[in-house]
């Protein structure tokens, strides 16, 4: 929760030094300063990934059939995206499922989705991921109440790995730390590929 209120934090300051004109709009819009931005956030994703060597041993434990979590967490966030857009006139499919495609992983998707869609729809993928990230940190128990143990997993979507897998573990019980972090770890590398393939559509 903490971390969601820092990003915000970070975007509401951009909008005033935007509005206010604090730092010249031209330091922005007419420089490569957000690919660089990603290609840092992109190093310190795999600098992650490799200072963990207990994930690869945590991948082995795994039930098998288990494997398929994140496949349907996938295939049921792009299902309910799509959806969406059937209500959302103003938004062509592929902008829905680019936004869905985030799995709650707003920095990474949010920056992606501004270089191909502009500053509005990267906005959009800001806050609706986030959303996802705190409905998932506030609505846990109740999911796993109504829905069962592995709901605030598929629901949390790339950040089970981290910034959720605390509440997941309380939740769900410690015997699904290692599903969460499958699951957040495939969900999360899934994000670039398939945000910037309905970009580009």
């Amino acid at each position: 929760m903490k971390g969601s209120i820092i990003i915000v934090g970070f975007f509401v300051a951009g909008v005033l030094c935007g509005l206010f004109r604090w730092i010249p709009p031209e330091w922005v819009t007419h420089s490569n300063i957000s690919f660089y931005a990603l290609c840092g956030l992109m190093f310190c994703v795999g600098i992650g990934v490799g200072n963990d060597p207990q994930t690869l041993k945590n991948f082995r434990a795994l039930n098998p059939r288990l494997v398929f979590l994140p496949i349907m967490t996938v295939l049921g966030t792009l299902a309910g995206s799509a959806a969406v857009s059937l209500l959302l006139t103003g938004r062509s499919l592929a902008d829905c499922l680019a936004v869905g495609a985030g799995f709650g992983y707003y920095s990474l998707s949010s920056i992606f989705i501004t270089e191909y869609k502009g500053a509005e729809m990267g906005t959009i993928a800001l806050l609706a991921n986030i959303c996802r990230e705190i409905l998932t940190l506030l609505a846990a128990p109740l999911m796993v109440r109504w829905c069962g143990k592995l709901a605030p997993i598929s629901a949390g979507g790339a950040t089970t790995m981290d910034t959720t897998l605390p509440i997941i573990t309380r939740t769900s019980g410690q015997e699904f730390v290692v599903v969460s972090i499958f699951h957040g770890f495939v969900v999360d590398f899934s994000v670039p590929f398939l945000v910037t393939l309905f970009c580009s559509i």
